[in-house]
C-alpha cells in the first residue's frame, strides 16, 4: 500500500514537469522565488553556443515583469490555475470579502491581490485566479472597462465639450479621477480600471 502511495506521488510529480519545448504565452510555472506567468517568449538557436529561451515573465501575486532566460529543454514545474466568478461582498478589519457565485463559499482577500480595489462595489462580479493544486487565490481581476456614477464634482460649464481640460471627480465607489470639465453629479462615466482614468460619458 505504502509502495502504490509512492508510486503515485511520483507520477503526480512527474506529470506537472515541462521543459521549454512546452512554453506559451500564458504558460504559468513555479520558480524558486515565486509563480510566473510567460507574457512573451522566443526560441533563439545562436550560430555558436547552445540553444537557449528568452522570456518576460509576470509574477502573479505581485504583478512584476522581469526578462528571464532558459537553456533549452530547462525543466520546469507548471502550475494548474482556474479562474472563478466571486460577487464582491463588503470589506472589513480582515480584507475584501467575496462569495462564490456557484457554491456560495466566501474567502476574505487583502487589498495587495486586488488589480483595482477603489472601483469595487457591493455585489460586483469579478475573476479571482487560483492556483488550483493548492487551493490559494492569487490574484484578483475587476473588469477593465466599469460604468459607475459621479457622485461629487464641481458644476460642469455647459456647452463646454472639451475634454483636454479636466476636474477631479469622485465615483460611487468612492474612488477620484479626473474628468472632462462638461461632466456633471449624476453622470454615469465608463472607466479603464488599469489606468485609472475616464473614457466616455454613458447615456442611461
Amino acid at each position: 500500500m505504502m509502495l502504490l502511495s509512492l508510486l503515485q506521488s511520483i507520477i503526480s510529480f512527474f506529470s506537472i514537469m515541462a521543459n521549454t519545448s512546452d512554453f506559451k504565452n500564458g504558460f504559468c510555472m513555479e520558480l524558486k522565488d515565486g509563480l510566473w506567468q510567460i507574457i512573451q517568449f522566443q526560441h533563439v538557436k545562436p550560430g555558436k553556443g547552445p540553444a537557449f529561451v528568452r522570456t518576460k515573465l509576470r509574477n502573479l501575486k505581485s504583478g512584476k515583469i522581469v526578462d528571464n532566460t532558459f537553456p533549452a529543454g530547462h525543466k520546469v514545474t507548471q502550475i494548474r490555475l482556474e479562474r472563478r466568478v466571486y460577487q464582491f461582498l463588503y470589506k472589513d478589519d480582515m480584507g475584501y470579502n467575496f462569495m462564490n457565485n456557484e457554491t456560495y463559499e466566501q474567502i476574505s482577500l487583502q487589498e495587495a491581490l486586488i488589480n483595482a480595489p477603489q472601483f469595487l462595489m457591493d455585489g460586483q462580479d469579478v475573476e479571482i485566479l487560483f492556483h488550483a493544486d493548492k487551493e490559494e487565490a492569487l490574484t484578483c481581476e475587476i473588469p477593465q472597462h466599469i460604468v459607475l456614477e459621479i457622485t461629487h464634482t464641481e458644476p460642469g460649464v455647459r456647452g463646454d465639450t472639451a475634454t483636454n481640460v479636466t476636474k477631479p471627480a469622485t465615483v460611487a465607489s468612492g474612488a477620484t479621477l479626473n474628468v472632462p470639465i462638461f461632466i456633471n453629479i449624476g453622470d454615469h462615466i465608463k472607466i479603464d480600471t488599469a489606468n485609472n482614468k475616464y473614457m466616455e460619458r454613458v447615456r442611461k
